[in-house]
């Protein structure tokens, strides 16, 4: 099947409020590029009125596809269903909420037609969020940089474009929990940013919450880098090294026959040593849980429905 120039994967999940403005803004700025598109919503299991809002906009415009979800399995499974039925020998990824501008694609599109392979979207402002989610979005990527073994671009997402090359290099990869932004400059390639502005939400609130950033992190964090692993070992040798002299310190005053500190440096010492057992257990639980998740080889995600792709797609 003939693949078309450009395929843009949008995933949803509740944002009714937004997606009538982004068809209609996208379209423009995609139409201004290319005759050539496709434009692939990926529904996360909604609960409001989002599948029927993506259901009409299917039955008035052709390029438009919809695949959904089973159930909730979250955005980073979602981009990767488009990637798997994307048809653009350059696919663009974005989110649904309109705080990344469609008309950024352009400037995407044109380092695209300079010879890039990758071209991310760096935000040189955030309009319409708190200082907090500021200050936590800056500390995610300086600690996943610090903690990992690639160099992720800092203020990027999930905005950008990849040519056909790199989105079959990322789906040859088979694990479970993805990492996008650390998969794609893992793999590669001729990479580069350009700057934009990130608007407020058009609509609704963020998906995103802060126990869904620290998993994320995580996630990051554990793909990527071993680091947490060997603080993990330095921890036991340094609380061997610190029991070893409280031993020698105890056996000092019982041969001076002076009395022995009791229960509160004790207590002190048992917590210390139990904190620091507990850390060093949680952090190889989470390389665990992630090779479980590996070793039971479930499917990334399950599809609903499948509106506008056809099956010779997936071949």
């Amino acid at each position: 099947m003939k693949k078309k120039a450009y395929s843009i994967i949008i995933p949803v999940y509740n944002e009714e409020g937004t997606l009538e403005a982004l068809y209609q803004r996208l379209t423009a700025v995609m139409c201004s590029v290319s005759d050539e598109f496709e434009i692939i919503f990926v529904d996360d299991n909604s609960k409001d009125n989002s599948f029927n809002i993506m259901n009409d906009l299917y039955e008035k415009d052709d390029r438009v596809k919809i695949l959904k979800f089973s159930r909730n399995f979250g955005h980073q499974a979602a981009i990767s269903a488009g990637l798997d039925h994307s048809q653009g020998e350059a696919v663009i990824m974005m989110d649904a909420d309109l705080q990344d501008p469609p008309e950024v694609i352009i400037k995407l599109v044109k380092k695209y037609k300079e010879g890039y392979d990758v071209v991310y979207a760096r935000r040189e402002a955030r309009k319409g969020e708190s200082m907090f989610k500021l200050w936590t979005a800056s500390a995610f990527y300086k600690i996943i940089n610090y903690f990992a073994d690639i160099d992720i671009p800092l203020n990027t997402g999930d905005f950008r474009l990849i040519n056909r090359k790199v989105v079959d290099s990322l789906k040859s990869i088979p694990e479970k929990n993805r990492f996008l932004r650390g998969l794609i400059p893992w793999v590669g390639y001729k990479q580069i940013g350009v700057d934009y502005i990130r608007d407020a939400r058009h609509a609704g609130s963020t998906k995103f919450t802060t126990r869904k950033m620290m998993h994320f992190a995580i996630d990051g964090i554990s793909g990527f880098s071993h680091v947490p692993l060997k603080i993990a070992t330095m921890l036991g040798f340094i609380v061997s090294l610190i029991s070893f002299l409280i031993v020698l310190w105890v056996f000092y005053f019982r041969l001076s026959r002076e009395p022995v500190p009791g229960w509160a440096s004790l207590m002190v010492t048992i917590t210390f040593i139990g904190g620091i057992q507990l850390i060093s257990l949680g952090i190889i639980g989470e390389y665990l849980a992630r090779i479980y998740d590996e070793v039971k080889n479930r499917p990334l995600y399950l599809l609903d429905k499948k509106i506008g792709i056809k099956d010779e797609q997936n071949d």
